[in-house]
């Protein structure tokens, strides 16, 4: 657990490697500097911030307090912890995912063929674009994980629990207008791993990990969504601690070892149609929104019988070419 500013920084430092520190760290790393007999002025220049600002840190009684707006031992109760372990699980499984999917596209299908771009970064609805060999959009690729079952599922929607994939109506809604109004195909494609939560992937997050974020997420500072990609990406890429590695590597191979299915904005908005009371408990349910505040409307999709694998569209890529493939998107078919 953190109990310093030494211990913040020192957290925080290699999360962002070669990127620059975010001003609440610098504004920490000011204090040593100032106390240590440096210029407040020239501090606050090198960090982008006024003298007042620098020195009304280094005079605080609790400078981590001042800077976030909350101290370290509230943002470490048990509660705190646990909500950000889980948040990072979620991003840890979610970014493994698209990750392996990257992986298995690339060594089937030749990029001079058909281009794999990566867009996660922007964190828009859109994972991966998909361009042909004249470097025009082909599809957009909107990635998908799914861990955790449905236990009512048979008894609300009529699937089996193992059976049962859950999305967002407004994300098909989207996905669907996106569609539309670019006239470029759009297709979902999700990798289902029964059991492996964001709560199991988020055990292991080291402790310090878990109460920097808490912190962050706490305060009142921007861009929170920001510092999780950075804490995420550094657990998986760059963390020595040697069990976290191992964790993380058995993750990955149990998200590789998955088989993916796709199904397309098209034929989602289609059935959510055809199958909305059936498949979409939350219209039967009266005042759903002010009863479970915090859920979402959705559809829910039979993996066997409404996805497609990911082999056969590459078999259909294969066997009818790109036309033949992203009229089949745009149809539904798949």
């Amino acid at each position: 657990m953190l109990t310093s500013l030494d211990d913040v920084i020192r957290t925080a430092t290699p999360i962002y490697g070669t990127a620059d520190l975010p001003k609440p760290f610098k504004l920490l790393d000011s204090v040593h500097h100032v106390r240590a007999g440096s210029d407040p002025s020239l501090v606050a220049r090198e960090i982008q911030t006024t003298r007042k600002k620098v020195l009304q840190v280094v005079n605080a009684s609790d400078p981590i307090g001042a800077v976030f707006g909350i101290d370290l031992r509230s943002a470490g109760t048990a509660d705190m912890l646990e909500r950000a372990r889980r948040g990072l699980g979620q991003m840890l499984v979610g970014t493994l995912a698209e990750r392996s999917f990257a992986e298995s596209y690339r060594s089937v299908v030749q990029p001079d063929e058909l281009r794999l771009e990566d867009t996660t970064i922007g964190r828009t609805d859109t994972d991966y674009r998909v361009f042909d060999g004249r470097d025009r959009p082909v599809f957009r690729i909107n990635i998908k994980f799914h861990g955790s079952l449905f236990r009512k599922a048979h008894d609300l929607v009529g699937l089996a629990a193992e059976d049962c994939f859950a999305l967002a109506t407004y994300k098909i809604h989207s996905a669907t207008r996106k569609q539309e109004e670019e006239i470029l195909p759009y297709l979902f494609v999700i990798v289902s791993v029964p059991g492996l939560t964001g709560d199991e992937a988020g055990a292991i997050v080291p402790d310090e990990l878990a109460h920097l974020t808490s912190l962050y997420l706490r305060s009142s500072q921007p861009r929170k969504r920001d510092f999780e990609d950075f804490v995420v990406r550094h657990i998986i890429d760059n963390t020595g601690d040697e069990s976290v590695r191992g964790a993380v590597d058995e993750i990955w191979t149990r998200i590789d070892a998955a088989r993916w299915r796709v199904i397309s904005a098209r034929r989602a908005d289609r059935l959510l149609h055809d199958l909305l009371f059936q498949r979409v408990y939350a219209v039967r349910v009266r005042g759903f929104v002010s009863s479970y505040r915090r859920a979402e409307v959705d559809m829910h999709f039979s993996i066997r019988d409404d996805l497609t694998s990911l082999e056969e569209m590459l078999e259909l890529l294969r066997d009818h070419g790109l036309h033949g493939l992203t009229a089949r998107i745009e149809r539904g078919d798949l």
